[in-house]
């Protein structure tokens, strides 16, 4: 047993479990893929200065989340506590906005960082599979990024999650309410921290999640109350195009998601079997951070969605991703000659695509055909003294416990037919 142990709040992904997990991401990319969306890897460590300007000054990632450290040359750097600010300044660095063709479409998977409090379904190391659109102001894109994340939950056979939608507003008619807002809260009994933020950022208040708060928030005006008419025409135009292809949503006027950067379309997805971490995913339309950053007005929207969280979504739903074996032939030699020759069959197995594994170590029989349980393979090949006398190979079916003897020379044609 080793002494060390993974750091608090992080997980290992194991298999078998790992292949649900697999089986997630795929799921998420496949429907993104398919609708023009290329892949994005940026690094799992930033300028800290990237998050702070982009995520937000008051929010909790930047105040109390992200893992800053300082390099030996004197950086300073965080861990990306999420990813939209980092694919944003990759697309800016390689001048990808400049190539004529926007919107820019990728997406990306990987980790990402909060020293958060760990609990079931939040962690300290999580990962996402994200997508975003850079640099085009349509509605039609809003909702297709709704409807892509729909349609990929859909597939893995979630039923239970809703989508929320929001408009959060923009810079002309966002600061009005942000003023009426602000008037509303200084008349609460809120302690000092609330205060401080309701003075940065206002509509982080709506999001606290304290009873107390909750309770003195009735009555608080709504922005919805507020938008400018290009937002209202904005907005009705996202729903109209979601409602014309049969997604459902919910109207949230309280919406207001945890990173400052979000503009108009805002939305979460929400599965109700997790308890309090009820949030999947979610994302929506940030049309200033570009600039926040330092580049040209590119109007964007993306979203996140959790693998961590869809996996116990899917759980509470009692959902088992349709993961196939990962070994179908399993291949046992019993004696020196049988080893070398069964392993030459495995290695061809597996050039011509058959999933293959083998009984290593010098197994005897009862335990090899135990490992060969185990892989879950729906077939084993046995091959021992008296067979290789013949010149062949038993062919066990795992599934039916029949066995048949085939030529060794015939063995890769027989179970690339069986296995079709």
């Amino acid at each position: 047993m080793s002494t060390f142990k993974a750091p608090k709040g992080t997980y290992d992904l194991l298999p078998p479990e790992s292949a649900k997990y697999l089986a997630v991401r795929e799921a998420i990319a496949a429907p993104l893929r398919n609708s023009g969306y290329g892949y994005i890897e940026t690094p799992g460590f930033e300028n800290v200065e990237l998050f702070a300007r982009g995520v937000g000054e008051s929010t909790d990632i930047v105040t109390k989340e992200m893992y800053v450290f300082e390099t030996r040359g004197g950086d300073r750097l965080a861990l990306r506590p999420e990813t939209t600010a980092s694919v944003l300044r990759a697309v800016l660095e390689a001048n990808l906005h400049k190539a004529g063709n926007l919107p820019v479409k990728v997406w990306y998977s990987g980790s990402q960082y909060r020293y958060e409090r760990p609990q079931k379904g939040r962690y300290r190391h999580f990962s996402q599979v994200g997508a975003e659109a850079i640099g085009a102001e349509d509605p039609a894109l809003d909702a297709e990024l709704i409807i892509l994340a729909d349609q990929s939950y859909r597939a893995l056979g979630l039923r239970n999650f809703r989508i929320l939608l929001n408009s959060l507003g923009d810079k002309e008619c966002r600061p009005v309410y942000r003023a009426a807002l602000q008037d509303f809260l200084h008349g609460l009994d809120l302690d000092e921290e609330t205060l401080r933020r309701a003075e940065i950022n206002p509509l982080r208040v709506l999001d606290d999640k304290r009873p107390e708060v909750q309770k003195q928030l009735t009555g608080a005006p709504l922005l919805g109350d507020y938008l400018c008419d290009a937002c209202k025409a904005y907005h009705e135009e996202v729903r109209s195009l979601l409602l014309a292809q049969g997604v459902t949503f919910e109207d949230d006027p309280k919406l207001v998601r945890g990173l400052d950067y979000y503009t108009r379309t805002t939305f979460e997805f929400v599965h109700d079997g997790l308890g309090s971490q009820s949030a999947v995913g979610g994302g929506g339309r940030y049309d200033g951070l570009s600039e926040m950053i330092g580049g040209p007005s590119l109007p964007s929207v993306g979203w996140a969605l959790g693998v961590d969280r869809t996996v116990l979504a899917l759980q509470a739903e009692g959902i088992e991703p349709d993961i196939p074996s990962a070994t179908s032939v399993f291949a046992v030699p019993l004696g020196e000659e049988a080893r070398r020759i069964l392993f030459a069959k495995v290695t061809e197995l597996r050039k011509n695509g058959v999933a293959a594994d083998f009984a290593y170590g010098g197994k005897g029989l009862k335990a090899a055909m135990k490992a060969a349980n185990r892989s879950g393979a729906r077939y084993a090949l046995v091959l021992g003294e008296r067979d290789l006398a013949e010149g062949v190979v038993q062919l066990k079916d795992m599934e039916s416990g029949e066995q048949t003897a085939v030529g060794v020379n015939e063995i890769v044609a027989e179970l690339e037919s069986r296995l079709g």
